[in-house]
């Protein structure tokens, strides 16, 4: 079965020139078949400060209403996309920017309303994987912004993780697939204040201990459900580690 490489990096990489550059190089040097999963929050924070638009967030996700998917459709689908996607070109990699509407690639669910009420925010429901496999058999790299529809004309503002790891499971059954988690941090760390005390290895054993100890909490519980989630669906292996170690994925953390 071919390779693939699903690479998932955070919005505040893409949005620092620097940490683009390198991040577009590193990528477009992994060999053989990859796509791209991004975000680009902080973007969208900063330009609906400028029109004016109060952004309101519950446990690090966006409340979406008519103005801030205005704004999130603009940033996310344009701005962010297109600025990677001109990147990897001249990386002399033939990128396509997308969003989950586009060839119907990823079909969501509007999120019902329980306590909260985050507007126009979508729970993925399916991946398009034959037609994401008809685009990379034709040598095009898959660049995907954080957004998917509803399938009744709307758009919807999607977590970028759960994107790439519902991608990825989608995937699995066409190809040999890794899943790049790419952050600010070495890995999981036994230390959130020591960049060292990254956790080389972790399966399911080792990470119950690891939660019942609250060595692994907050943001980084839901990254690790996820990625044991997409190897349960029969992705190959899993890495969360640093952007600038896109080079070389023996570092990080591998999920096994």
């Amino acid at each position: 079965m071919n390779k693939l490489t699903i690479v998932k990096v955070g919005g505040k990489i893409c949005e620092e020139p620097d940490s683009l550059a390198q991040l577009l190089r590193d990528f477009a040097a992994i060999e053989g078949n990859k796509l791209l999963v991004h975000g680009g929050g902080r973007s969208a924070t900063r330009l609906a400060e400028r029109l004016g638009i109060a952004t309101k967030m519950v446990d690090g996700r966006r409340i979406t209403d008519d103005a801030m998917l205005e704004v999130v459709t603009m940033v996310y689908g344009g701005l962010v996309n297109k600025n990677i996607v001109a990147g990897l070109q001249a990386c002399g990699i033939n990128a396509l920017g997308i969003t989950g509407a586009d060839m119907n690639i990823i079909l969501s669910d509007k999120r019902p309303v329980k306590t909260i009420d985050y507007g126009w925010v979508g729970d993925v429901k399916q991946v398009n994987a034959e037609a994401l496999k008809a685009l990379i058999s034709q040598g095009v790299v898959p660049v995907i912004a954080p957004l998917t529809h509803n399938g009744k004309g709307n758009i919807l503002n999607t977590n970028a993780d759960t994107m790439a790891g519902e991608t990825a499971k989608a995937l699995a059954s066409l190809f040999d697939v890794t899943l790049v988690f790419c952050f600010e941090k070495e890995g999981v760390l036994r230390d959130e204040n020591d960049d060292s005390s990254v956790i080389p290895v972790i399966d399911r054993n080792m990470y119950a201990e690891l939660k019942q100890q609250g060595i692994v909490a907050g943001g980084m519980l839901p990254k690790l459900d996820n990625s044991f989630a997409t190897l349960s669906a029969g992705v190959q292996s899993v890495i969360i580690t640093k952007a600038s170690n896109l080079s070389d994925l023996s570092k990080g953390t591998h999920l096994v």
